[in-house]
């Protein structure tokens, strides 16, 4: 996955003396693989998605939160790894250090990697899906529920993912998530209080 350790990237754009987030190091106390997605509000306001995979959260920075219609595809540009820790971060990053901004927890709750779950022969670990640019979970948030893909496009270098709700049987209107459930999930905070908090 990575050549280097494997939150070097992550802890050399921070000081940690200037800002509240955490270093890593931090024990998980959830046994099912986790999953969060931060309203970010930095240079634009923007949603990260991480999901824990090799004691890391793999992390994309999604310009467009997430929908529950599987017609919408949402791009998801890879960021460094964050610490497992960072989970439930929430607060603010002073300005001028690196993503200065709010960070809101938006959703949060535990994964299963649905191509674990598939015949033999054709199954594949979380790590395996990765690295092959095709991952496909059922999330258990507080706000989102169901089966998500994560894939990787051959445009911008192949750097660039989509984000999309996969299609499942009986699903009726799609509300638009983003507006309907904009708040914390951890405090009920809107961002403008996390900033006046923070």
């Amino acid at each position: 996955m990575s050549p280097k350790e494997p939150l070097e990237s992550y802890r050399s754009k921070r000081d940690f003396e200037k800002t509240p987030e955490p270093a890593g190091g931090e024990e998980k106390e959830i046994k099912h693989p986790i999953y969060v997605i931060q309203k970010h509000d930095a240079s634009h306001l923007h949603y990260d998605l991480r999901l824990e995979m090799g004691g890391v959260l793999k992390s994309w920075a999604v310009p467009k939160g997430p929908s529950l219609d599987p017609k919408v595809k949402r791009l998801a540009m890879p960021t460094e790894d964050h610490p497992i820790g960072y989970a439930t971060f929430e607060g603010v990053i002073p300005e001028g250090q690196y993503g200065g901004g709010t960070v809101m927890v938006w959703d949060i709750g535990t994964y299963r990697n649905l191509r674990e779950e598939k015949p033999e022969g054709s199954r594949m670990t979380i790590e395996q899906s990765y690295d092959q640019g095709k991952i496909e979970v059922f999330l258990e948030g507080k706000k989102l529920k169901g089966s998500y893909a994560l894939i990787r496009t051959g445009g911008i270098e192949k750097r660039g993912w989509l984000f999309f709700k996969m299609k499942e049987p009986h699903e009726g209107s799609y509300e638009d998530i983003e507006k309907a459930a904009p708040d914390s999930v951890l405090t009920g905070r809107t961002m403008d209080e996390i900033a006046k908090e923070g």
